[in-house]
This record gives structure tokens, sequence and C-alpha cells, in this order.
């Protein structure tokens, strides 16, 4: 049984989510930040990997948050259209992806405090898939530029990122949020999982999309990411137990979040204060003191269990 006298463990996973994600995630880590959450290891995937390597590194999130909303889409992503026409007429020979990953590995450079998933302040891992295996490797040593940006290279849209001879692409295809990096790993006590990603909308949403700029991106992210993970639920905030079977809670939140489409970046202060205001009302009910973080977390442990009960009760009743 959790001691509850001293301070708990928390660990936090960031989900893919495009550029939207982005903006999501800084926002989130800015609510845990206004409320006093401690972290002690951090894992993401895709947009997870870029928000979740700046904040390891030990980088200052409020630096970062003006960084990002003052950025452009050109120093992320530069389609080199003369490149696919010449690759087309060489029957698509040496083409890997409209933009090469040169701009935003430059740009990920300058926003890390330290540049060595060692010398992070917060343990921090990156999830990307290996191309040339189809395996699932998340990243938790060397140089934190290439597997974060590996994490994020969504197939088609950017070149795969060679690290150590072997080349990486976007790990959404194979798990949209990488629970199993850090739970039971460093004994958590709570898992805090914020998803972002887009779920698919149906006949009605795909029609919508047909109407909006860049239409055949939006139909290949939805072709790429189609899994739901196993700790979703139909509500924004949600309680779940390591499958792993440690002792661990996770909380999932999994906010409404305003549309951002790719590549324009206009919107993405919206996005980042509203998933900052959800964050905060979603787990600030918890909060008797925003100083207390033992409080916060004894509290939401308490009634995750509670409600883990009195569910397995119902279960047994019927």
């Amino acid at each position: 049984m959790t001691d509850y006298h001293k301070q708990l463990r928390t660990g936090v996973v960031l989900s893919s989510g495009g550029v939207r994600g982005v903006y999501a995630h800084t926002g989130f880590l800015l609510a845990l930040e206004q409320m006093g959450i401690k972290v002690q290891a951090i894992a993401g995937c895709s947009a997870g990997a870029v928000v979740g390597g700046v904040y390891s590194s030990g980088s200052n999130l409020q630096d970062w948050s003006r960084e990002l909303l003052s950025m452009k889409s050109d120093q992320f992503w530069v389609p080199s259209w003369l490149g696919f026409i010449g690759s087309f007429l060489r029957h698509g020979q040496g083409y890997t992806g409209f933009s090469s990953t040169g701009l935003a590995m430059d740009f990920c450079k300058q926003q890390l405090t330290v540049q060595t998933f060692e010398d992070c302040p917060i343990p921090f891992y990156a999830l990307a898939k290996n191309l040339g295996t189809g395996d699932k490797t998340v990243f938790s040593r060397g140089p934190l530029a290439p597997p974060m940006v590996a994490s994020a290279a969504i197939p088609l849209l950017y070149d795969p990122v060679e690290i150590d001879s072997e080349f990486y692409c976007d790990g959404a295809l194979l798990d949209l949020a990488p629970t199993d990096a850090i739970c039971c790993k460093h004994k958590l006590d709570i898992l805090i999982v914020h998803h972002v990603a887009h779920r698919n909308t149906g006949t009605a949403g795909l029609r919508k999309v047909m109407k909006r700029p860049w239409t055949l991106l939006t139909i290949l992210s939805m072709l790429l990411y189609q899994q739901r993970p196993w700790y979703l639920s139909d509500q924004p905030l949600a309680y779940r137990h390591c499958p792993c079977g440690c002792d661990a809670i996770i909380v999932v939140i999994e906010p409404v979040l305003p549309e951002l489409l790719w590549p324009v970046m206009q919107g993405g202060t919206k996005v980042m204060e509203s998933a900052r205001e959800q964050g905060y009302q979603l787990l600030g009910r918890y909060v008797d003191n925003l100083q207390q973080h033992e409080g916060l977390l004894s509290r939401l442990v308490e009634e995750a269990s509670a409600e883990q009960v009195n569910k397995s009760q119902r279960c047994s009743l019927s």
C-alpha cells in the first residue's frame, strides 16, 4: 500500500497530436506548473516527444511557450515541390518526403537547455518507429534532438531520420502514447496521460475535412492513426490501473480542443490556453492548497481507488 505521507512520484505521458498537440501539451504542462505538480519522468510520442524533450531538458516553460507562439510554419516544414516533380520524372527514385527534417532539427536544438538524454534534469523517453525492422523503439540515451524529430516525422510529409545507421519515423504509427516507457520503470504512484490525438469523426467529419485546405494531409493522418488506445474513455477525465500490475494509478485527460489545420499556425494561442484551462479544471478540484503537491495527489489516488472499488462491486452484483 502506498504511503501517502511521502511525496508521491508522478510521471507524465504526452501523446501524438500534430502541430495542435505541440500547443496543447505546452498548455497542459503550464497547468501542472501552476498547480505545483512536480514531474519525475516524461515519455512522449510525436508532438509529445517534441514538447516533452524541451521540458525535460530543463527549458523554462514560459520562454518555450512564447517561442512557440511566435513560431512560423517554415521553421519546421518547407516542402520541396521541385524535388517532388524531379523525383516523379525519375519514377519516384530517391524521394522519401515532401520536406527534410533539417529545419525542424535545428529548431529543436535551439530550444533545448541540454543536448543529451543523460543530461536532462527529468528522465525522458521518446518513441519512434524503426522503418527497417518495423519495431517500436524508445530512445532514452544519446543526443536529444534526433529522436524528438524522428518521433514526429510523419511518413511522406517528412524524410525519415537516420540515427546510428537506422531510419526512424513517427512513433504514433505504433503507439499514440507510450505509457509503458516510464510507469513501472520509475516506480510511479501517478501517471498522467495527456491525450490530444485526433479521433476519427466518421463520414460527416470527413465531408467537413474535404472542404478544408490540405485535405490530402488530413486524410493521410486519418489512415495512419486509426488505433484507439486502451486507456481512452468517453470522458475528459478517466482513471485506469497500470496494465503491468504495479500499483500506479493512471489518470487520463482528453481535452476538447479547437481545430488547428496543418500546417497553419493561427489559432495556436487558443489551443494552448484551452489545454491549460482544462488541465487546471480537471485536476484542480483535487487541490486543497496549490503549494501542497502531496495533498493533491493523495486525494486523487484515494478518490480513484474508491471509484475502482465501487466499479468492482457493481460488476459483482450484475
